[in-house]
Formats: structure tokens, C-alpha cells, sequence
């Protein structure tokens, strides 16, 4: 009888160093299919990169829309209990005292709403998400822009709701409304890019945002007008309601609301370009310096 001896087994190091490289690069692309970040793009512009930012930001919204109803309770409260008690001490008429009231509710939902949008970023500064997010492959400044020009989403749908639920009390929007709420939306992206810079700068310590959020907003809030008129109001507050921005565009709602594009629909339109410009200048310069 013959026997076969059998080959000796021969380790060859290339051999399992090629098949260790394949299997670790076949899990890892695998992992970074279902990644959270696997949305992200290699870069090719900054408005690619800033709509993708913003499409980001918007899944949530659209996943779950109730939100935006949920994020203008209170304006809608103001106008549910507030707006009988305006009606009956103006003398004006149902009519005519939501005609001046509502696109003041209408400000103070963008006021509400964009101001508080920086909680967001906050949860993402804890949960490590947004240190993530400053090692892709987006340019910085597309964090904040892309972010902040998703507030024109909720702004635009909280506008829409208010002026159904007030049609049917005598409220009569006009075509002149459209430009009104594009204003609010420029306004917004401002004031959204404030919050977002504004919960940077809080990191890891939440109640520095809101405590600062909460000081500027009802001063904001009371100084526009947005309640009550201003006309007899003391020189010291008048003065004050002459220098905050808010002012300026609870003006122009009025105006074009009501049909009327004239001067106070130009000074709302300067202060939103303002604001805009302010709030993204503020919030791209925090992120560049916080991603050094």
C-alpha cells in the first residue's frame, strides 16, 4: 500500500492580511451605509452643502409636523384669550381688531419659534452629533447657513395656520400678505442663526441659553407693539421700541396684511435684511472659530 503523504499547511501572512483588509472594508462599508452621517456628500459648493444641511434638518419636521403646531401654542393662546379682551377694550369691531392683532400673533410665532431653535443644536453639542458633523466633508459655514434657512419651513406653515384659524372671526388677508410673509421668513433665518450662534457659545450648559433667550425675548415681545399700540406709551419706551428691529416688522405685517406696501413695508424690509445679515455673519463666525 502506498500512502499520499499529505501537504504541510503553510501560514502565508500576505495572504491573511489581504483577507482581514477586505473583510474590515467590506464591515465598515456596510457600517457607513446605516450610518447617521451616510447622507453626506463629498463636497461639491457651498449651496450643495448648504441644501443638504437644510434637507437634514427638515426630516424630523416632516416626520413628525404636529411640531409645528406645538411650537406655536402659545400665539395661539394669545389669540384665543387675549384677542376678545383687545376686541372689546379697542372699540373697533371684531373685524378690524383682528386685522391689527393677528399679523402681530403672526410675528410673535416667528419669535417664539426661531428663537428657541438653537435647543436643537444643543442636543446635538451633547449627544457628541454636531462634533461629528464638523468632520465631514461640509464647509463649516454651511452648518449654521444650512440650519438656519430651515426655519423658513415652519415659519411660512405656523403663518399659513394663523390666518385659517382667523379667517372665518373677519380676518381678510390680501395679496400684498405674500411679500409679508416672505419678510418673516427673512426675519427668521436671522434670528434662527442668533440662536443657533447663541447655544454654541452655551456648549454644554443649557441653562445659559435659555436664561439669555428668555431675557431678550419678552423685552423684544413688549417693545414691538405686538399687543398693544405704542402711541401713548412714555418717551423712555417709545424710545426703546424705536431702536428694537421687531418693531419694524410688526409695522410692515400691518401694513401689508391690510393691502398697504408702503413705507413701513420698506423699513420692515430693511430691518429683516439686517436682521438676516447680523444673525448669519454672527453664527458662521462662531462655527469657524469653534471648528479651529
Amino acid at each position: 500500500m502506498h500512502f499520499t503523504r499529505p501537504k504541510p499547511f503553510l501560514f502565508d501572512p500576505s495572504e491573511s492580511l489581504t483577507m482581514s483588509t477586505t473583510t474590515v472594508s467590506t464591515a465598515t462599508a456596510t457600517r457607513a451605509e446605516h450610518s447617521p452621517l451616510a447622507w453626506t456628500p463629498q463636497p461639491t459648493g457651498f449651496i450643495h452643502d448648504v441644501l443638504t444641511v437644510a434637507i437634514r434638518e427638515l426630516r424630523p419636521l416632516i416626520r413628525e409636523p404636529f411640531t409645528l403646531v406645538f411650537g406655536m401654542m402659545q400665539p395661539l393662546f394669545f389669540l384665543g384669550l387675549f384677542g376678545p379682551l383687545l376686541v372689546r377694550t379697542s372699540g373697533l369691531g371684531e373685524a378690524a381688531t383682528l386685522q391689527w392683532f393677528v399679523p402681530g400673533i403672526i410675528v410673535m410665532s416667528v419669535l417664539f419659534g426661531t428663537s428657541t431653535t438653537g435647543a436643537n443644536l444643543l442636543q446635538d453639542i451633547t449627544t457628541g452629533a454636531h462634533e461629528r458633523m464638523l468632520v465631514t466633508p461640509l464647509s463649516r459655514s454651511s452648518l449654521v447657513v444650512g440650519r438656519a434657512l430651515k426655519e423658513i419651513v415652519p415659519v411660512i406653515g405656523q403663518a399659513v395656520i394663523i390666518v385659517a384659524v382667523s379667517t372665518p372671526f373677519g380676518f381678510e388677508p390680501h395679496a400684498a400678505s405674500l411679500l409679508g410673509i416672505v419678510l418673516l421668513a427673512v426675519f427668521g433665518v436671522g434670528l434662527g442663526a442668533l440662536s443657533y450662534a447663541l447655544a454654541m457659545v452655551a456648549g454644554d450648559n443649557p441653562y445659559v441659553f435659555w436664561m439669555v433667550q428668555q431675557s431678550v425675548l419678552f423685552p423684544l415681545l413688549l417693545l414691538s407693539g405686538m399687543l398693544l399700540p405704542l402711541d401713548d406709551a412714555p418717551g423712555w419706551m417709545t424710545v426703546l421700541a424705536d431702536l428694537n428691529p421687531l418693531t419694524y416688522l410688526v409695522d410692515a405685517e400691518r401694513a401689508l396684511f391690510a393691502g398697504n406696501a408702503g413705507a413701513d413695508a420698506l423699513y420692515g424690509a430693511i430691518a429683516s435684511a439686517v436682521m438676516a445679515g447680523i444673525g448669519l455673519g454672527v453664527a458662521v463666525k462662531g462655527i469657524n472659530k469653534e471648528a479651529r
